[in-house]
C-alpha cells in the first residue's frame, strides 16, 4: 500500500511527468507493471525524439498527448489497487478480531460443555433404567398363558377383490398407443420447418431443379435428441456408380444442363442461401464432380471468404483468391487447384482469410477474375455465404448469370418461403432457381420424394462407404 501510494504521488507530481517509473514496484497487479513497462518504453521514444529535433515537434506533443492519458490510466489503476489493498488490510483486521473474540469465548464455551456433559449423564441413567424395566416387562409376559381362540375361519377367494389385472392391463395398452401418437401429433404440429417436397408446392414459383436426399449416417428415428451429422469433406458423387445419390446428382446435372442449354456464355453460377449449414459446399463441390465425369471443364470459385468451406476439400492452400484479389499474387494459375483425378476440374480456394471480404470483393479485381476465367470453362459454380447474412453474396451475384437457391429440409423455416418468392418476383438474383438439399428416403427400395420411382431392388439403403 504504502509503494502504490507513493508512486501515485510521483505521478501526480508535474515535475516528474517527463521521468521514469520503477519497473519493479512490487505491486500485485500484473497488468499495471505491463502498462508501466509500456510507459517507460513510450518515454524513452519520446526523450529520443526530443534529443534528434526539439519538443516543439509535432511528433514530440503527441508522444506527450499519450504519455499524459498512460499517465491518468495508470494513476487510475494505482487507485484501484489502493482500494484493493485497503480492502484487504480490513478485512485482515476483521478477522483478527474475530479471533480475538473466539479466544476471549473460550471460558464460557467450556462452562457451558461442562453443564451438556452433566445432562448427558443423567439422560443416559434414566435410559439404561428404563430399558431394564422394559426387559423385566418382556420376561414376566412370556411365561404368561394365552386364552384366545379362533371363532369361526375366515372366507373368501383366494384371489384379490383389487387391483383387476385385466382391467389395467388394458388401460396400460390405451396409454401405451395414446402416449406415443399425441408426442408425434405434437411434433409434426409444432413442426414449423421445411420436411420435403410437398411443402414446397404452391408456396414458391421459382424453377425446382432437383432434390438431393440426406447423405451420410442414419440415426435412429426415436432418437430425436440426436442430430444428423452430415459430412461436409465427403465426395458422393462416384463415376460409374448407380447409388440413390449418384441418380440425383444426375437429375440435378441434366436439369441445370437444360436451364443453360441455348446460353453457353452464361456459365457463371452462385450457389447461396438462407441458412448456414444448408449444405451449399457439399453441393457445389459434388455437382462439380457429375459435370467433371461429363468432361466439362468446370471450375469451383470458393467465395465464401469468411469460412473457406469449400477449401477444405483440397486441404486449405495458403494462397487462394483473397491474395490475388489483395495483390499479393499476380497469376491466376499460380492459385487454382487442378483435380487429380479429373483434368478438367480445378478449385480456386479462399486462401489467406482477409478481415475485409466484403471491401476485397466489391473491388475490380474480382470481376476481372469472373472475366478472365469465364472463356476457359464451361461451367464455373460459385460457393456463397448465406445470402442475407452478410453483402458478399449480392456483391459476387453482380457478376454471376444464374442463382441457385439451397433449401435444406429440416433446417429453413417454412414461414422464409414467402421472402425466397418475393425475392425471386422482384429479381433480387439473375434467374433464380431452387434446391431441396437432404431429404429423407422412404423405404428400402429405390424411393425418394423426386416425382418419380425407381423400382432397382438392389438400390437399397446407402451410407459413408457404398458407392
Amino acid at each position: 500500500l504504502y509503494m502504490a501510494r507513493f508512486i501515485r504521488d510521483y505521478l501526480s507530481n508535474n515535475d516528474n511527468r517527463f521521468e521514469l517509473l520503477p519497473n519493479n514496484s512490487g505491486l500485485p497487479d500484473l497488468s499495471l507493471n505491463t502498462v508501466i513497462n509500456s510507459y517507460n518504453e513510450k518515454l524513452l521514444k519520446r526523450h529520443s525524439l526530443v534529443a534528434n529535433s526539439s519538443e516543439t515537434n509535432p511528433l514530440v506533443k503527441t508522444a506527450d498527448t499519450q504519455l499524459a492519458s498512460m499517465r491518468e490510466s495508470i494513476i487510475h489503476s494505482i487507485d484501484n489497487v489502493i482500494e484493493t489493498l485497503t480492502s484487504q488490510i480490513k478485512s485482515l483486521q476483521g478477522y483478527e478480531r474475530k479471533a480475538n473474540n473466539q479466544l476471549a469465548s473460550t471460558p464460557g464455551q467450556a462452562k457451558h460443555l461442562l453443564s451438556i456433559e452433566r445432562q448427558q449423564k443423567v439422560k443416559e441413567a434414566l435410559y439404561l433404567f428404563l430399558l431394564q424395566k422394559r426387559e423385566e416387562n418382556e420376561l414376566s409376559q412370556s411365561f404368561s398363558a394365552y386364552n384366545t381362540r379362533v371363532l369361526s375361519p375366515a372366507s373368501g377367494t383366494p384371489y384379490p377383490s383389487s387391483p383387476v389385472k385385466p382391467r389395467l392391463m388394458f388401460i396400460a395398452f390405451a396409454i401405451g398407443l395414446i402416449i406415443p401418437f399425441g408426442i408425434i401429433y405434437l411434433l409434426e404440429s409444432t413442426n414449423t420447418r421445411i420436411r420435403g417436397r410437398r411443402d414446397l408446392d404452391g408456396k414458391s414459383s421459382m424453377p425446382f431443379l432437383g432434390e438431393i436426399p440426406f447423405y451420410g449416417k442414419k440415426q435412429k428415428k426415436w432418437k430425436i435428441w440426436q442430430k444428423k451429422a452430415e459430412d461436409n469433406t465427403k465426395i458422393a458423387v462416384r463415376e460409374g456408380s448407380r447409388n440413390i445419390i449418384n441418380e440425383a446428382f444426375r437429375v440435378l446435372r441434366t436439369n441445370i444442363e437444360f436451364m443453360m442449354a441455348g446460353t453457353p456464355q452464361e456459365n457463371v453460377v452462385t450457389i447461396t442461401s438462407f441458412n448456414p449449414g444448408s449444405g451449399k459446399s457439399f453441393l457445389t463441390m459434388n455437382l462439380a464432380f457429375a459435370f467433371a465425369i461429363k468432361r466439362k471443364r468446370v471450375l469451383v470459385i470458393d467465395g465464401d471468404l469468411r469460412h473457406a468451406s469449400a477449401s477444405t476439400y483440397i486441404n486449405k492452400p495458403k494462397l487462394g483468391l483473397s491474395n490475388y484479389l489483395t495483390g499479393s499474387v499476380n497469376s491466376l494459375s499460380d492459385i487454382i487447384v487442378h483435380h487429380d483425378h479429373f483434368k478438367t476440374l480445378d478449385v480456386l480456394p479462399v486462401g489467406t482469410i482477409p478481415p475485409n471480404p466484403t471491401e476485397l470483393l466489391y473491388t475490380e479485381h474480382f470481376a476481372e477474375v469472373i472475366k478472365e476465367l469465364r472463356p476457359q470453362y464451361d461451367l464455373i459454380l460459385v460457393d456463397c455465404p448465406p445470402a442475407d447474412i452478410v453483402a458478399d453474396t449480392a456483391i459476387i451475384e453482380k457478376h454471376s448469370d444464374r442463382t441457385i437457391f439451397i433449401i435444406r429440409a429440416g433446417l429453413l423455416e417454412r414461414s422464409m418461403l414467402t421472402q425466397l418468392e418475393n425475392d425471386y418476383k422482384n429479381a433480387k438474383f439473375k434467374n433464380m432457381a431452387l434446391i431441396l438439399n437432404g431429404t429423407e428416403a422412404n423405404g428400402g427400395r429405390y424411393h425418394y420424394q423426386y416425382g418419380y420411382k425407381y423400382g432397382y431392388h438392389s438400390y437399397g439403403y446407402y451410407h459413408h462407404d457404398q458407392d
